[in-house]
């Protein structure tokens, strides 16, 4: 009787499993450098570019933007424009007396509504009641042909059944060189709005 006998073996003979470890060992340990590589983030040299980039980048975008100050400034400057306007078409078509009072050493703007009598009361427009001057606007001086250029105290401004009584140039301004002018016609009742410190007169 013949017996037989058959062995069965793995299809991974030694050689092969010795690659196998070697291979995993490797890909292992590249796993292990590339984890400690990253888990320290940026290098010096890395973050010095990145800071320098956007150096570049914050020294051109930041001049084109627009300042608060200079906006405030050009906002107060067509608001008091407007006021001056509203005042002299108010004044022409309703036969009524108003008067500005522009007070320098205050930095603050007002209107009252004048009777014959000379009396100044509240005006009687709700629109003469709004904010004029913006935050961090001063008045630097007023200039009329009757008092010449003021720079301290309160000047008042009258205006009649023919609108604004005498030319009047305002210059505001919000420190570090910005001001703009307004010129006010007692003529036609024109009023300019010029940028920058202009003086102008008849």
């Amino acid at each position: 009787m013949i017996s037989a006998c058959c062995s069965f073996t793995h299809p991974l003979t030694p050689s092969r499993q010795g690659r196998g470890k070697r291979f995993f060992a490797r890909a292992s340990r590249i796993r292990s450098l590339s984890g400690s590589r990253f888990s320290k983030g940026f290098t010096l040299l890395e973050l010095i570019i990145v800071i320098t980039v956007l150096s570049v980048v914050v020294m051109l975008v930041a001049p084109r933007l627009p300042s608060t100050n200079s906006s405030a400034l050009k906002s107060s400057a067509r608001a008091l424009a407007s006021t001056v306007r509203y005042l002299g078409e108010t004044s022409v078509t309703g036969k009524k007396y108003y008067r500005l009072h522009l007070n320098i050493s205050a930095n603050s703007i007002r209107i009252t509504r004048k009777l014959p009598s000379g009396e100044e009361l509240p005006p009687d427009d709700t629109l003469f009641d709004r904010k004029i001057l913006g935050s961090q606007v001063f008045i630097s001086d007023v200039h009329t042909p009757r008092l010449g250029k003021v720079t301290e105290g309160e000047v008042l401004i009258d205006f009649n059944s023919a609108g604004l009584s005498e030319f009047l140039t305002i210059h505001l301004n919000a420190g570090a060189g910005k001001e703009f002018t307004v010129i006010g016609f007692p003529a036609n009742g024109k009023v300019k709005i010029l940028e920058g410190y202009q003086e102008f007169s008849l």
